[in-house]
């Protein structure tokens, strides 16, 4: 496995680059084939960048948080959202975790792409009557184990060590429910607070829908905002809700041999898993044609034969490193990657060194595309950032600053990286390290990170030469969340109810009450059913006088 500065030294010799190349290539096909599994169980992440997130939404990482609690600072919060795009007035069925997957969030302590300590959380689905009714609550609910609330959700949660040794740290735990509406849930802050739950041995967790914190003008895919950047600034996300877990810890709980002052650095990354059939279609997924992918013809099968395995369909570190650095050929096989497998992938190394963003910019807009190769962008993203990983001379985030790492052992791998001795920002900027914020993306990141304007200028130099590009200062026009974060755990929104159509940043709960499809009186009665109800038997018994009339007249 190569150090960071086999990435920007001298080259390996042939014999090496041709194992380096091959393990590459089957890490890739295996990958591939990991994600060729059938429809039920394939997806990728990131907001649905991936070609197959659509076929398994529940199981789709959008983005990854890491930071310091502000206002706990003795403590990291860990946040990880699944399953975007949730218009709010989505039932009847609205956004659970799926029952057959597991949920992870992963550290890495000692920098060699593997999870020293991984958070798994798994769901058991709840319906009180699923043979005469339909809703998901059947009238105003209260508690998140109300009689009212038909469906609901709980869940248990493990952590694992560096040594597969697992710990159940919590059993029947609740989810707070999707947020039907105004008339259904008029205290939805209630609901949420009976979902923040205490971990056992210090700490704080919680599972349940919020607002989406990411922020962005998705319009970027319309050949970067249609050439023309005045027309950027309509967030994309406006109004839509997501999937949360979060979990936050003492600093030591996460720490190299639970020491934060010696071993302040930590990686951050989660995944999904899905139970497998047969795995199939591995094709020319990985890329490169190999001698493996030949032999089996295209086809793969779990390696110890088990159809019921536990298989990564899902995987999310950085934002938008999938989204576009990642060719399109290799995005599914990524997201079954792990992390200590990427500097042996060399189609995705060489599009860091190399990224098409820039020299998309380039035709466009004419700023020029920094000199390749971006050895910026293997610290930032690969190696962490520090003055012996690349070019950028500062000691920031990279687990080689852990005093304790075997730094033989440090490899380089795609995820997000935290320096826990930083303190939070008494005044955050959103443009993070780039806005001489150290607390901020992509030392970790924050709710309120740019990320987006931050990346746009990463890909431009900017990090390496300490200066915003002039001609992209104002990135995308969109600087915030639809809704701002709390000050408290979970941080996240609390989700919103109106349909993205009606919802607009001065009323983010549009003018509808969503309860029970809006239709509920003052006190929650669901006034819809009955009314339809009672509709449908005037309807009934005018038929039968019609039909009787009808009857009549042809006997006379």
């Amino acid at each position: 496995m190569p150090s960071p500065r086999m990435l920007r030294r001298r080259p390996a010799s042939r014999r090496a680059e041709r194992t380096l190349a091959a393990t590459g290539a089957l890490a890739m096909l295996t990958a591939a084939a990991v994600t060729g599994l059938t429809p039920a169980s394939s997806s990728a992440s990131s907001h649905r960048e991936a070609p197959m997130t659509a076929g398994d939404p529940r199981a789709d990482n959008t983005d990854v948080y890491a930071f310091t609690s502000p206002d706990k600072p003795d403590t990291v919060t860990l946040v990880a959202n699944w399953l975007p795009f949730q218009e709010p007035n989505g039932g009847p069925n609205f956004y659970p975790f799926a029952e057959d997957a597991r949920y992870n969030i992963k550290i890495d302590a000692d920098g060699n792409g593997k999870p020293d300590t991984t958070y798994t959380w798994e769901f058991t689905d709840h319906v009180r009557d699923d043979a005469d009714q339909f809703l998901y609550n059947t009238g105003v609910v209260k508690s998140v184990n109300d009689e009212t609330l038909n469906f609901r959700q709980t869940y248990s949660l493990k952590v694992t060590d560096s040594s597969g040794n697992t710990k159940t740290l919590l059993k029947d735990s609740p989810v707070a429910p999707s947020n039907v509406g105004k008339a259904s849930m008029p205290d939805y802050a209630s609901l949420r607070k009976e979902a923040v739950v205490p971990l056992p041995g210090g700490g704080t967790t919680f599972a349940g829908q919020a607002s989406d914190p990411f922020f962005l003008d998705l319009r970027i895919f319309d050949l970067l905002y249609g050439g023309d950047l005045s027309e950027t600034g309509h967030n994309t996300l406006a109004g839509y809700n997501i999937n949360t877990l979060a979990v936050q810890v003492p600093k030591s709980t996460l720490a190299l041999k639970g020491d934060a002052k010696r071993n302040p650095v930590i990686g951050v990354w989660s995944t999904t898993d899905r139970r497998g059939a047969n795995v199939t279609g591995a094709g020319s997924k990985g890329g490169e044609d190999t001698s493996a992918q030949a032999a089996d013809d295209g086809k793969a099968t779990a390696k110890d034969g088990n159809a019921d395995e536990w298989r990564q369909v899902s995987r999310l570190g950085h934002p938008l490193i999938n989204e576009v650095v990642v060719p399109l050929k290799f995005k599914d096989a990524f997201n079954a990657l792990s992390p200590e497998k990427d500097a042996t992938v060399t189609p995705v190394v060489d599009k860091v060194k190399d990224p098409m963003v820039p020299k998309l910019i380039e035709n466009i807009y004419k700023v020029p595309a920094p000199a390749t190769p971006r050895n910026d962008l293997v610290e930032i993203f690969l190696t962490g950032i520090c003055k012996e990983c690349g070019p950028i001379k500062a000691d920031l985030n990279s687990q080689r600053l852990n005093q304790d790492v075997d730094k033989a052992s440090v490899v380089p791998a795609e995820m997000l990286r935290l320096n826990m001795s930083v303190p939070p920002a008494a005044k955050p900027n959103r443009l993070g390290v780039l806005g001489e914020d150290l607390a901020g993306f992509p030392n970790g990141r924050r709710l309120n990170d740019d990320v987006v304007d931050i990346e746009l200028q990463a890909l431009e130099g900017a990090a390496e030469t300490g200066k915003i590009v002039p001609a992209l200062a104002a990135g995308d026009a969109v600087d915030t969340p639809y809704r701002e974060p709390g000050d408290t755990f979970p941080y996240v929104a609390l989700p919103n109810t109106a349909a993205v159509n009606q919802a607009d940043s001065l009323h983010p709960d549009g003018g509808v009450g969503a309860g029970l499809g809006g239709l509920a009186s003052g006190d929650g009665f669901p006034v819809a059913p009955v009314t339809a109800l009672g509709g449908g038997a005037l309807l009934a018994v005018a038929g039968v006088l019609a039909l009787r009339r009808r009857n009549g007249a042809g006997q006379a």
